[in-house]
């Protein structure tokens, strides 16, 4: 059943829950297909949900897709909740465990490998710095398959990718010391000293705010003089931020954040690696409602890999004789050339 995405204030009690949410620990907050009350869009709102998904009848005959399992996500936030609350007490933490979790994040990518880039996990304030984490290694997980990494650096790609942010915790507690060239230091130097890990790994935390035109932080460092795994985090990360603006007292849509992107290229970006990019994300996430330039709107139920702006759209058409009564057809925009998206509703 597809699952739509819509904004907290249109939620109702009633509504079935499309995605599970999950606490700081890595436990299950709200099972997706829990029906929601009135006390938990109350409580989903107070702990800083601003938009939700919900189960849409009308298209029980559409499957969600995933890239990772529950249980690969319910690890991986567990695990870095564990690890940031080890960094903030001055312990070393677990890296076997990152090591484990990571190794289920690379069969769970691999195997979907052909699905299209949609980060649609619920944010609470509590989890939203390791949602990013995992979202930014899924990012950079697939561009890593694409760019033909082995598996040894596809692995250190994933760990560098996961633990970019890790020396964030260190840097909240000190005010005034949270700029990129201060965390990535110390990112740096937290990793570096785990000798389990390649250096490599701790040389994504450093270089993950270096730009390719030299004006990035914290060595300003030029094109190649990045790491390949560093110029891969830059996008995945500049992508999954660029997600949590807000533009006009909304979050910025997928379709405005690749537009951005590309303004970047060559620039903040790697342009090569923004290409790969743009072949793997969802320009247009299934369950998004949108309006055609033919003026019908619908939503969208499918994906095309390569042809992320040419999804495919379920139109609706209400009518009322005596009851109502719903007809549907599909619009494939990968063969319909002259039909574009217009616009994406709220």
């Amino acid at each position: 059943m597809l699952v739509r995405y819509v904004d907290m204030e249109a939620v109702e009690p009633g509504h079935l829950l499309g995605k599970t949410i999950y606490a700081l620990n890595g436990t299950v907050l709200l099972s997706s297909g829990i029906q929601l009350t009135v006390y938990m869009i109350s409580t989903l709102k107070r702990i800083g949900v601003t938009s939700l998904y919900i189960k849409d009848a009308e298209f029980d005959d559409v499957e969600p897709e995933e890239i990772l399992s529950d249980e690969t996500k319910r690890s991986i936030i567990r695990n870095m909740s564990e690890t940031t609350d080890a960094i903030r007490s001055g312990k070393d933490f677990n890296s076997r465990a990152i090591s484990v979790s990571i190794d289920d994040l690379l069969e769970d990518v691999i195997r979907n490998k052909e699905v299209l880039i949609q980060l649609n996990d619920i944010r609470t304030r509590d989890n939203a710095g390791f949602i990013h984490a995992m979202n930014v290694c899924i990012i950079a997980t697939l561009l890593g398959i694409n760019s033909n990494l082995n598996q040894i650096q596809l692995k250190e790609l994933a760990i560098g990718s996961l633990l970019h942010d890790v020396g964030k915790p260190l840097m909240e507690q000190q005010e005034g010391e949270s700029e990129p060239d201060r965390h990535t230091w110390r990112g740096f130097e937290i990793l570096k000293a785990k000798r389990e890990f390649s250096l490599l790994i701790a040389h994504v935390a450093l270089q993950h705010h270096e730009h390719v035109d030299g004006t990035g932080e914290p060595r300003q460092l030029v094109g190649d003089q990045i790491h390949l795994y560093s110029r891969i985090v830059a996008v995945a990360n500049t992508y999954d931020n660029l997600l949590q603006q807000e533009t006009g007292g909304r979050r910025m849509l997928p379709h405005e954040a690749c537009e951005r992107m590309l303004s970047m290229s060559g620039k903040e970006l790697d342009r090569e690696i923004l290409v790969q990019f743009m072949r793997v994300v969802s320009i247009y996430p299934n369950g998004v409602s949108v309006k055609l330039s033919t003026r019908e709107h619908g939503v969208v139920v499918g994906q095309h890999r390569g042809l992320p702006g040419r999804p495919i759209v379920r139109l609706l058409e209400r009518e009322r004789d005596g009851e109502e009564s719903i007809e549907s057809r599909e619009v494939d925009l990968a063969k319909e050339n002259t039909v574009f998206i217009e616009q994406v509703l709220g």
